[in-house]
């Protein structure tokens, strides 16, 4: 993440069984210099939504404050909630809406409706396509590596997790732009739910014992 309007950042979204399972570090830069190292990404937007930023802080920070509102005037007004679909479509006309001083992000935007757990990823352009599993940024060519080779559709939540817990810890070891910490969060039908930082650092150290994987 950094004021270039480049995707240093590292974050992904996965598709599980009883749900989804989204992923972001914590690191932000300005060209080659990490101008902070607890930067948030990761975002609830809804009882059953959430979305992640890669790209430039300011304008995903707005995308977050706008896209929340609009789930809850939504909520408000039909007494139910929206559909992931149907956010995913929100959130697209918005970036469409601003092709001649676009937003320089890309975001993931993920849940669970009365149809199940589904991921999009959507660009600055406003395209957005629904996935098993999606990654954003600099680091995601190392994410992708990683979910190709571990990822399966009968995947458990409590998988996802773990899965995502290493691709970004992989991602962290080659991207300069990618590290300082993750959040993860898990959406289900009990909700949106992040994890704590003790329950990430558990599975980093068993990861790290079991793989040998140093994380910067």
């Amino acid at each position: 993440m950094n004021t270039e309007g480049k995707k240093g950042t590292t974050t992904l979204g996965i598709v599980c069984k009883e749900g989804v399972v989204m992923a972001a570090e914590k690191r932000a830069t300005k060209g080659h210099m990490i101008a902070h190292k607890n930067t948030k990404k990761l975002f609830q937007i809804g009882d059953n939504l959430g979305m992640a930023i890669a790209g430039l802080v300011a304008d995903g920070q707005l995308l977050n404050r706008y896209m929340s509102s609009e789930v809850e005037l939504y909520q408000l007004k039909r007494h139910k909630e929206i559909s992931v679909k149907a956010a995913a479509t929100l959130l697209s006309n918005m970036l469409i809406g601003r092709r001649m001083m676009p937003y320089f992000v890309g975001l993931l935007l993920g849940g669970v409706d009365s149809e199940g757990g589904h991921i999009y990823g959507l660009d600055l352009a406003g395209g957005a396509i629904s996935d098993d599993y999606v990654s954003e940024g600099s680091g995601s060519p190392f994410v992708y590596g990683v979910l190709e080779d571990h990822y399966h559709k009968d995947m458990t939540v409590e998988e996802g997790v773990d899965l995502a817990v290493l691709s970004l810890m992989v991602s962290s070891s080659r991207d300069s732009a990618s590290g300082d910490g993750i959040n993860v969060a898990t959406i289900t039908k009990e909700g949106y739910k992040e994890l704590t930082e003790e329950d990430i650092e558990e599975k980093m150290s068993k990861i790290k014992e079991e793989k040998g994987l140093k994380y910067p």
